[in-house]
């Protein structure tokens, strides 16, 4: 691939310390090798031919992925629309046949088009394909961070993908390979680690397990989606971090956060998500030096180049130089949403209408359409969707199989990570009666966080199919469950299952990550519901256990020596007796912590990257975690 040629504003930063391009590395010195490399010269040929032959309309029809509800199959077959993708809780319906059916009519016409050129179809399965009601659900990738274990991640991706494609998703928008810096991210409990290089140990199996499966993986979000600052200035209740900016040297980028992409590049990564977030200033999906320079030519990335949900919308300008920002910044394929621009709201067409007058008015090149294009479906073919656009109602049988779910509660025993087991309180006798109460000890929602049937996730169990906390331990106990406050005489330990509330995104940013604070799980009367747990557990005067069920660490400092054990269990998706595993002492506790956890809100941002991290300040240090053997 001929390397883009440098925009003269990057070319003038090259000598700045924000600058793009490092002078000292050629393009020789990047590999274009890809483990998964199923590309051919005659498809080759056939796309270049295919590219000749389409009219303009038809290219940039390619370049949009339209959200299922505003993109009809009639709209998206004569607009020649690229793909589509379900959004969180915007699913066709609650089983197989209501995808099958929905997914197969929108490809079926797609391929009775001019061009028959199939459909990507994607969706977030961030941790199992969690808008499907039946699917298998894993702990997010937090708690993955937590176990480590690479092997593991290839089963989840496989899985995941076998899970996706028979419903008829081929495009998956994970994974997340950030490294996340700011517990008060929403986001946080999508990145791995905040350590680049347990990202990069997790994310490359995945990916790899997602495309041997016949689906395409998406790296995002490029770039710095994860190291964003706070925004004091930002006068609403969440907001302050997600999609801000990030201020950083290109050096501290190089070293840190870039190597993850050329890392997924290597892989044969086909796709990757750009993010609402700015760099030094500038929104990166404007961003041509990062985008086109960087990644597309450094980088040698060769895949297509994916919009965040409307993130376009957020730039300056008309409609039409908006559009025209984000393509000439590198941008191949838009997620596209119906919204308000220009005073009106804007259409799959209309949006198609804004760039052919794009290209007309001189703003954007034909040659950057076909570029765009050729990038689209060369995926499509390498990835073999024109031989395989269709999937079959019987095939759906595999969806949270025993083999699935198997491995769903493995990743659950490992990602548990033990902070404190004073006087051996753990593992717990199966012969003991145990007091289990907190606001997670039944319900599935809580377990699962966001991005889990809907964007938000759900508070309530009435649409997961899983294990609670309760069922696990009245599954696995030989001794008596109590859940009642008024039996604690009867029982001989209590163990209290608290957490946060399912959020996404800037919703869940969060400024104070305490027990009773905004993301914590509160009763109607909007007091804490794990205060008034905790607080029920200290007057029964039995051995306290607590187990935490958050997307993050929280502050703990004042609560901790009430606790005779503490183990933090992430949101660890639906499969609980992955937790009575450990905490009956079948297994052993595996995880250790992949963030660091704070003592107090000044430590919020701190991480085990920074050059002066010094562990014996914090709460929990970064890779702590006890075991039953070395307590």
């Amino acid at each position: 691939m001929k390397l883009a040629k440098i925009s003269i504003i990057c070319f003038l930063l090259i000598t700045l310390s924000y600058g793009c391009i490092d002078p000292n590395k050629s393009s020789s010195s990047i590999s274009e090798s890809s483990s998964i490399t199923i590309s051919s010269s005659k498809v080759e040929i056939d796309v270049d031919k295919l590219i000749e032959e389409m009219t303009l309309d038809a290219k940039i029809g390619q370049m949009i992925q339209s959200e299922r509800n505003a993109s009809d199959a009639h709209t998206t077959r004569v607009n020649h629309v690229g793909g589509i993708f379900i959004g969180g809780g915007r699913s066709p319906g609650r089983d197989a046949k209501a995808w099958i059916t929905s997914i197969n009519n929108h490809q079926n016409l797609s391929m009775k088009s001019t061009y028959k050129i199939p459909l990507l179809y994607g969706t977030d399965g961030v941790h199992g394909n969690g808008n499907f009601d039946g699917a298998t659900l894993f702990p997010h990738n937090i708690g993955l961070g937590a176990a480590n274990n690479p092997e593991l991640m290839y089963k989840i991706g496989e899985i995941t993908a076998k899970e996706m494609r028979v419903l008829g998703i081929n495009m998956n928008f994970a994974p997340v390979i950030a490294a996340a810096q700011d517990a008060r991210w929403g986001r946080y409990y999508e990145s791995y680690s905040e350590n680049p290089e347990i990202v990069d140990r997790l994310s490359l199996p995945y990916i790899k397990a997602m495309q041997e499966n016949n689906v395409v993986a998406t790296a995002k979000h490029y770039i710095l989606d994860g190291a964003t600052t706070w925004d004091n200035n930002y006068n609403q209740p969440y907001g302050q971090i997600d999609k801000t900016n990030a201020n950083m040297s290109m050096e501290e980028l190089r070293e840190f956060y870039l190597p993850s992409y050329k890392k997924a590049v290597d892989e044969g990564v086909k796709a990757i998500m750009v993010y609402f977030n700015s760099v030094n200033g500038k929104k990166m999906h404007e961003h041509e030096c990062l985008i086109t320079d960087v990644l597309k030519g450094e980088l040698g990335f060769e895949g297509i180049v994916v919009s965040d949900y409307n993130a376009y919308f957020q730039l300056s300008g008309t409609y039409k130089e908006r559009l025209a920002k984000a393509i000439n910044a590198g941008v191949d394929l838009f997620l596209f949403d119906s919204e308000f621009a220009d005073g009106v709201r804007q259409s799959v067409v209309s949006t198609i209408k804004t760039i052919k007058e794009a290209v007309k008015d001189g703003l954007v090149s034909e040659e950057r359409i076909n570029d765009a294009a050729r990038r689209i479906i060369k995926v499509k073919y390498d990835m073999g969707f024109f031989d395989n656009y269709l999937t079959n109602e019987e095939d759906a049988v595999i969806i949270a199989s025993k083999q699935a779910k198997d491995v769903a509660r493995q990743a659950v025993r490992e990602s548990l990570v033990l902070l404190k087991n004073q006087n051996d309180v753990l593992p717990l006798s199966k012969d003991q009666n145990i007091l289990l109460i907190g606001p997670v000890s039944d319900n599935l929602g809580y377990q699962n966080g966001g991005w889990s049937i809907s964007w938000q996730g759900e508070s309530n169990s009435n649409r997961f199919y899983g294990t609670t906390l309760l069922s696990a331990f009245e599954e696995v106990s030989n001794g008596n469950i109590y859940t009642d406050i008024n039996d604690a005489s009867k029982a001989d330990v209590v163990v209290v299952a608290i957490g946060e509330k399912p959020y996404a995104e800037h919703l869940g940013d969060n400024k104070e990550l305490t027990l009773d604070s905004r993301t914590a799980i509160l009763g109607n009367d909007y007091t804490s519901d794990n205060m008034k747990a905790l607080k029920a557990a200290y007057e029964t005067g039995l051995p306290v256990v607590v187990i935490l069920v958050s997307g993050r660490p929280l502050l703990v400092n004042y609560e901790l020596p009430k606790w005779d054990a503490f183990v933090m269990a992430w949101l660890y998706g639906n499969e609980s007796l992955g937790i009575t595993d450990v905490l009956y002492g079948d297994y052993d506790f595996k995880g250790k912590l992949p963030v660091t956890w704070p003592r107090t809100v000044e430590q919020f941002d701190d991480s085990v990257i920074n050059p002066n991290y010094n562990p014996d300040i914090y709460q929990f240090p970064f890779g702590y975690g006890l075991t039953y053997n070395n307590n």
